[in-house]
């Protein structure tokens, strides 16, 4: 095994263990945040089922984000969807045998590679070339688009520019999972393209991108309408009524 594969082990694995352990943390804290009023943005549904709905309809077709700017939940959408699909496709990397589920994707996920980059470059875009967009915009935001769109510039190299041994590739991840390290290519692409998985999985949890976990803790979006109807007690409050 070579010096490079036992960096890039290493590398992985603490990145890894660095977005695991941050996203844990990041949860832990949306569930002890207080939520002492109800806030739900209207018209909202009234009853938990109703609240169910509107979250798989949030999550699913980014329904907000549709009513409020069709542009941007063009890009947004195909960009998500496409991120779905090309992650499905990399999951053969870390099975054996692979499901007949994850075969059947691989005959679409460079297509959605394409899509995802180009989604990618809408956002960007969007942000250069919209005024009030563009006015809120912070380093960090042009960074991120710039970091997933050269994930994916380099993954789409290595499909069609130069191609890499997926079986190599395939034999280093399932090494990594079994703690039996396997040589890794040296193609340069493909080198890029772990580099940077690896930089986005450390960030990850600290960067804009919780926004996918957090929506679930929105309380603007997780609330039903129901202020009327009873009365709202945050858990911490009602601990400290109990105890006056």
């Amino acid at each position: 095994m070579s010096a490079v594969a036992a960096v890039y082990a290493a590398l992985l694995y603490v990145s890894a263990g660095v977005l695991v352990v941050g996203v844990a943390l990041k949860i832990r804290g949306y569930l002890r945040t207080p939520a002492p009023l109800k806030i739900p943005t209207t018209p909202a549904p009234t009853t938990r089922r109703g609240v169910a709905l509107r979250m798989a309809r949030e999550v699913v077709l980014f329904e907000s984000l549709f009513r409020s700017s069709k542009w941007t939940w063009i890009f947004g959408w195909t960009f998500h969807a496409a991120l779905l699909v090309v992650l499905l496709r990399h999951v053969r990397y870390f099975q054996q045998p692979v499901w007949e589920t994850i075969v059947l994707v691989q005959s679409i996920g460079a297509y959605a590679g394409i899509a995802m980059v180009l989604g990618l470059a809408g956002l960007w875009a969007r942000r250069w070339l919209v005024d009030r967009v563009r006015y809120i915009s912070t380093p960090s935001d042009h960074l991120h688009l710039l970091l997933l769109i050269a994930i994916g510039a380099s993954g789409l190299m290595m499909r069609f520019v130069n191609h890499t041994d997926i079986v190599a590739v395939k034999a280093f991840t399932l090494g990594l999972m079994r703690l039996d390290l396997q040589p890794l290519p040296l193609d340069p692409p493909l080198l890029v393209h772990l580099a940077l998985v690896a930089l986005l999985m450390t960030i990850f949890p600290i960067s804009k991108l919780m926004h996918g976990p957090g929506l679930f803790f929105s309380p603007t979006r997780n609330q039903a309408d129901t202020a009327r109807e009873q009365r709202h007690v945050a858990p911490w409050a009602a601990r400290l009524e109990r105890r006056s």
